[in-house]
Order: structure tokens, then C-alpha cells, then sequence
């Protein structure tokens, strides 16, 4: 079988996949530690369970802990609405190699600057019937 180190170096998956993994990381763990700080401090919840609702909401599930001064109430509102923001672009930003590789797979190629399949003289040209 295969090392985490074979893995990461590349034998296994290929380099972009690991790139975009590190990217997505740089986006979601600051995303994390932003939510437990404001869930702490804001929201006066225990470290643990400020981390179990950032990450709740983080990944979509929802909030655990019921907020019960309006500071908490907004903080939980904007933290909510940043964090599908932010869900979305690491979905993105992960699946971007994959998709790249499909594409690339059945040479599925777009020209730059050609927003169709049609070129300019098929588009100008009367049917003569």
C-alpha cells in the first residue's frame, strides 16, 4: 500500500489536487478560528463549544447553541452568510483539478475570446433556399 508521503509527494494524486487541498485549507481553517473566536467572545460560549458551532455552521449543518444577547445574534447571522460564501468557494477551489482533468480527458477545450462553436462567418452567412 501507498504512504501518506507517497500520496502527498504525487505518486497517488496528482499535484493539483494536492495544491488546491492546501488552498482550500488556507480558506477554511482562518474561516474556523474566526467563528470560535466570535462565538466565544461575542457569543460568551466555552472554547469547545464555540468550536462545535463554528464548525456547524461552517459546514452547513446549522447552529448548535442558541444565542441570547443581539451581538450574538448578529455575529451568528453575518458568520452564517460568510460561511456559505465560504463553503461554496472551497468546493470550487477543490473541484477545480478534477474538472480541469475531465476537461482535459475528453479534450474538451474552449478557444479564448470564442463564446460559442459557431465562428463569425457561419454566424454572417444567409441560408439560401
Amino acid at each position: 500500500m501507498f504512504t501518506a508521503l507517497e500520496i502527498v509527494l504525487g505518486k497517488i494524486l496528482p499535484f493539483g489536487v494536492v495544491a488546491m487541498g492546501a488552498v482550500a485549507a488556507s480558506i477554511l481553517l482562518p474561516s474556523l478560528g474566526l467563528g470560535v473566536l466570535g462565538y466565544h467572545i461575542i457569543g460568551s460560549l466555552p472554547w469547545i463549544d464555540a468550536l462545535l458551532n463554528a464548525s456547524m455552521i461552517l459546514t452547513g449543518m446549522g447552529p448548535v447553541d442558541p444565542m441570547h444577547t443581539v451581538a450574538g445574534k448578529l455575529f451568528a447571522s453575518c458568520y452564517a452568510l460568510f460561511s456559505g460564501i465560504a463553503f461554496i468557494t472551497t468546493a470550487g477551489v477543490l473541484l477545480a483539478p478534477v474538472v480541469h482533468r475531465v476537461l482535459h480527458k475528453f479534450h474538451l477545450e474552449i478557444e479564448p475570446g470564442r463564446a460559442s462553436t459557431r465562428t463569425a462567418e457561419q454566424g454572417s452567412r444567409k441560408k439560401d433556399y
